[in-house]
């Protein structure tokens, strides 16, 4: 791994708390077998979803994914609903390769992901089927043709799931948002969705069994999952950015960084909530639903620069915008063995 690529300081040994409750072996075993079902009829039924109406393709894409999660133990609590259709980048932490499902049981849209992914056993094939965009992390020029790949898509009313954060970490601390990415959505000229993951226990602490970070195999950490009692994943959909809030991809990158670190506490309730989060408004921050009064002109906004993703700028790093589902050393050689 270059040595350029963002990384956290998060390990296993310091992050993972082992004394969490835990399920008898028996059951982790039986939870994994439903899983890998659950992955391979993901596998074979991509094809006949492939040709339905977006919303019925929707639908069950977030079925399959919240079939996927409950088959790990980890109950599943979305805060707001997808909102309005068409292209929309997402933006969440990274925690952990479950954040791949939440986001899909959420807000069903395309990942990006580093490319050698489609290699890796069941995962791969699966994530093909699905559509998950492919970037090389370690070939830095590749990085604007993948922004301009980007921007057509979500121009062309398609979402998009990144994480921007470049690396998985255990959910005490987070990164920064890279900013390479952003610029996507300003060619594009659409909103940015900020998504804010957590995995809480019953009593409301925070549950450190699904952070897939460090030196962590993949094996390691699905069984540290499998094994798990009482894992609830909370995901908010919190208020979308709209185009032209932010001049550039760093204020943009800021924002929803801060939009994610500052997001209040969602009061409990049903597992899922369906009511949409609102559009910040581009003029006030307040919900577009509070619309100006008849007969007063919107306010203007002013035209936002194109700034064009450059290799040279390390800002614009590839690893902005790959997530490590499904890597078995998704952090080793940049992370130090220091508690976050």
């Amino acid at each position: 791994m270059s040595s350029w690529l963002p990384g956290a300081p998060c390990t296993p040994q310091d992050c993972a708390d082992p004394d969490v409750p835990r399920v008898a072996a028996p059951l982790a075993v039986l939870r994994l077998t439903a899983a890998m079902a659950v992955l391979l009829v993901g596998i074979t039924g991509a094809a006949a979803v492939r040709p339905l109406r977006p919303a019925r393709r929707a639908q069950l894409t977030r079925l399959w994914a919240r079939a996927l999660v409950r088959a790990f133990g980890v109950r599943v609590r979305v805060h707001g609903g997808p909102g309005p259709a068409g292209g929309r980048l997402v933006v969440p932490n990274h925690i952990s390769w479950l954040d791949v499902p939440l986001v899909a049981a959420a807000l069903p849209s395309r990942m990006l992901a580093k490319s050698e992914v489609r290699g890796y056993p069941v995962i791969g094939a699966l994530a093909a089927r699905a559509g998950t965009l492919f970037i090389e992390r370690d070939r830095l020029r590749a990085l604007p043709r993948t922004v301009a790949g980007l921007a057509r898509l979500l121009a062309a009313g398609t979402r998009v799931t990144v994480f921007p954060e470049g690396s998985t970490w255990c959910g005490r601390a987070r990164g920064r948002f890279r900013p390479a990415v952003f610029q996507a959505a300003l060619d594009a000229g659409v909103p940015v969705q900020p998504v804010r993951i957590d995995y809480r226990l019953p009593d409301g602490g925070l549950a450190t069994a699904p952070a897939f970070v460090g030196d962590d195999g993949l094996g390691t950490s699905l069984w540290r999952v499998a094994r798990a009692r009482g894992v609830r994943a909370e995901v908010r959909l919190l208020p979308r950015i709209p185009p032209g809030r932010h001049p550039d991809r760093r204020a943009l990158a800021r924002a929803a960084q801060e939009a994610v670190a500052t997001a209040p506490e969602p009061v409990l309730g049903p597992d899922l909530d369906p009511g949409p989060a609102p559009d910040l408004d581009p003029a006030s921050e307040a919900p577009a639903s509070q619309a100006p009064a008849p007969g007063v002109p919107a306010p203007v906004l002013p035209a936002v620069p194109r700034q064009p993703a450059v290799a040279s700028e390390s800002a614009k790093r590839p690893a902005a915008s790959v997530h490590h589902c499904v890597s078995s050393s998704p952090a080793a050689a940049s992370s130090s063995r220091t508690r976050s």
